[in-house]
C-alpha cells in the first residue's frame, strides 16, 4: 500500500491503521496476502513514485496506490500530480502488477478551478489504465469531526475502519480472483 501519512496511520496504533484492518480483512476471508503499508507521513505523489521500486520488491500482486493528499495540501501542480501517479501505474502494470487506484479530494481553499482539476486526476487515470478505483479514500470520514482527529485530516480509529471499508469493497474482489487464477 502505496500512500502516505492516511496510510501510515498517522496518529493511531499500528493496530488500528486502515492497511493492517485490511490484512484482518484478508485473513479472515482466507485470501493469502501480505499488506506491506508503504505510507510514509508528509509523502506527495512525487515521493511516493520515488520509493516505487523499493515498494515493489518482492511478489507484488497487488499496489493500492492513495496518493496526493499532501499535493492538494502544498497546491502543487495537478499536472504533476497525474504525471506521477501515471507513472506508479505504468510502472506497476508493466510488472504484471494490478492497481487500485484511491482518490482524493483537494481542501477548497485553493479555488474552484484546482478543486475540479484536481478531483478529475483519479477517475481519468483509472479509466485511462483500466484500473480498480476508490472514489474517495475518505468517503463518510472526511469532514465529520468525531471520525478525525485533532487536526481534522488524519482518521479517528473509528475513521480508519471506514477507510478499510471503503478500500475493501473494491480489493476483495481483485483478490480473490487472483487467488483463484
Amino acid at each position: 500500500m502505496l500512500g502516505d501519512s492516511l496510510t501510515a496511520g498517522l496518529g493511531l496504533p499500528l493496530s488500528e491503521s486502515y492497511p493492517t484492518l485490511l490484512q484482518h480483512k484478508l485473513d479472515e476471508a482466507g485470501l493469502r496476502y501480505e499488506i506491506v503499508n508503504a505510507g510514509v507521513s508528509g509523502d506527495t505523489s512525487a515521493g511516493g513514485l520515488s520509493r516505487l521500486d523499493w515498494s515493489l520488491q518482492g511478489d507484488v500482486k497487488i499496489l493500492v496506490v492513495a496518493l496526493g493528499g499532501n499535493d492538494a495540501l502544498r497546491a502543487l501542480p495537478v499536472e504533476q500530480l497525474s504525471d506521477n501517479l501515471a507513472t506508479i501505474i505504468e510502472t506497476a502494470q508493466k510488472r504484471g502488477i494490478r492497481v487500485v487506484l484511491a482518490g482524493m479530494e483537494a481542501p477548497t481553499n485553493w479555488g474552484r478551478d484546482y478543486d475540479v482539476s484536481f478531483h478529475k486526476v483519479y477517475p481519468t487515470l483509472a479509466a485511462r489504465y483500466h484500473v480498480a478505483f476508490v472514489p474517495f479514500l475518505l468517503q463518510n470520514v472526511a469532514g465529520i469531526e468525531k471520525l478525525n482527529q485533532s487536526d481534522g485530516i488524519h482518521p479517528t480509529a473509528e475513521g480508519a475502519r471506514i477507510v478499510a471499508d471503503n478500500v475493501w469493497k473494491v480489493l476483495k474482489p481483485i483478490a480473490e480472483q487472483l487467488q483463484t487464477s
